[in-house]
């Protein structure tokens, strides 16, 4: 398909943080773009700022005349679309073209220079800063980030359409859609289990992707993953390799060796060992695409992160409060390293929200055992997202299995007063559900407080 000679695109999902930031790329690119979301967030309302029309009523007489003629339209889903979706099924049943998120991903990228990033944590930062320093080396880039970058306030980095940088989803295996020419693995954690069944269907898929790698392409594995790749770690003998870590005035200061040199006294303003680790592997792959080092480390130091991603919403030497996307358990744990290593002395409180039954009946002990390190614990409810309930496995199952006598279920209405309860310096919330619609109502009331 030649997407040049389609005028209309239309969106089902388009609230959705992947989705938006397509819609974004072809309104900018001249495109006529419109769609329909259940719910209206931060996300629909910038659309429409830039021109995009968005509606919330699933009905087809909400769909613009413009975009009823199936020869000049293309429809865009997301596949967490639910099936009896009445918008999507007109357009399949009136033969439109009618393709998921990943495909046109592919069409975007396919005519250039692709670097792909992959893995089941880490995707977002990473792609965040990669598509920033090489912006920053004035790179004729587009960079689809899943999540809003703090320095664009966008999911969208548009400089130029030579060279794409996206996200490499693995749910739904829809990363195999891609072809990229520079290509890193992060990590390879069990998730996504109600679409793969075990975790060694996921590490095959995994392996597929490396195969879908352009013809003298590159491909970058954290080191100790069982690919074989470009490996890249921390405090190891990686062939991209961080060393000599310090931290001054809450910045990492470290050095990076490199195949055939060393960086000296690079800094990074995110906190956490996996932040250093996406800093890394993001200075690798711009530096094998062939930018000047230098430049690239001036680059990082300017990079501010992504929103949800270890927020600082208050930091005052009284209090501090974070909030966090992390839903896997090892995300948890990346979250509790990073405050640690940035409070060691004071107690840390955690607001969770777990996401999705299957992620939380799968993985029960794991988010028990992640959960259970902090000082102060506050579990709400289940969000189910894309699926019904699953029997017996709900946040009580959940809060019987974490070993920490300071625990409690609470509902969303008592997420306040009981933060305001407790004597803990450091208050975090964590999850990928709605619990980020909470966070400037706990910001509000917190600074009220103080």
């Amino acid at each position: 398909m030649n997407l040049n000679n389609i005028h209309n695109i239309y969106f089902v999902g388009i609230g959705g943080i992947g989705m938006s930031a397509i819609a974004r790329y072809f309104n900018a690119t001249g495109k006529y773009v419109a769609g329909y979301d259940k719910t209206k967030t931060d996300i629909t309302e910038a659309l429409k700022e830039i021109g995009v029309n968005v509606h919330f009523e699933d009905a087809v007489e909400n769909i613009e005349s413009q975009f009823l003629d199936p020869e000049k339209t293309l429809v865009v889903y997301t596949p967490a679309i639910p099936k009896n979706n009445k918008e999507l099924n007109y357009f399949n049943a009136n033969k439109f073209t009618v393709l998921k998120r990943s495909e046109i991903l592919g069409l975007i990228t396919e005519n250039t220079y692709c670097l792909a990033v992959a893995g089941t944590h880490g995707k977002t930062t990473t792609t965040s800063i990669l598509g920033h320093i090489m912006r920053e080396c004035n790179v004729p880039l587009t960079a689809f980030l899943g999540g809003i970058s703090e320095n664009y306030s966008s999911n969208l980095i548009l400089n130029g359409d030579e060279v794409s940088v996206v996200e490499a989803d693995e749910f739904d295996r829809s990363f195999l859609t891609l072809s990229p020419d520079l290509a890193c693995i992060t990590s390879m954690d069990a998730d996504h289990l109600d679409i793969y069944g075990d975790a060694s269907e996921l590490v095959k898929t995994f392996e597929d992707f490396a195969k879908k790698l352009k013809p003298n392409g590159k491909l970058f594995v954290k080191n100790g993953l069982p690919l074989k790749g470009i490996t890249y770690g921390i405090e190891d003998d990686a062939d991209y390799a961080v060393q000599n870590i310090k931290i001054e005035n809450g910045t990492y200061v470290f050095d990076v060796k490199m195949p055939n040199t060393i960086l000296k006294q690079v800094k990074f303003n995110l906190p956490g060992r996996h932040n250093l680790s996406n800093a890394l592997i993001a200075l690798a792959m711009a530096v094998e695409y062939g930018l000047p080092k230098p430049q690239l480390a001036k680059a990082l130091a300017s990079y501010k992160g992504v929103k949800r991603r270890f927020t600082y919403q208050i930091k005052t030497n009284e209090l501090v409060f974070i909030d966090d996307y992390a839903h896997h358990p090892e995300e948890i744990k990346a979250v509790h390293q990073a405050v640690r290593e940035m409070y060691p002395k004071d107690e840390v409180l955690v607001v969770f929200q777990p996401h999705l039954f299957s992620r939380t009946k799968d993985f029960g002990v794991e988010f028990a055992q992640s959960l259970s390190m902090f000082d102060e614990i506050l579990l709400l409810d289940i969000y189910p997202a894309r699926e019904l309930p699953i029997e017996g496995i709900n946040s009580k199952w959940l809060l019987n299995k974490i070993n920490n006598p300071k625990k409690q279920l609470i509902e969303k209405s008592q997420i306040i007063n009981k933060i305001k309860a407790s004597k803990s310096k450091i208050i975090l919330t964590l999850g990928a559900g709605d619990i980020g619609a909470e966070v400037k109502i706990i910001k509000q009331a917190l600074i009220n407080e103080n």
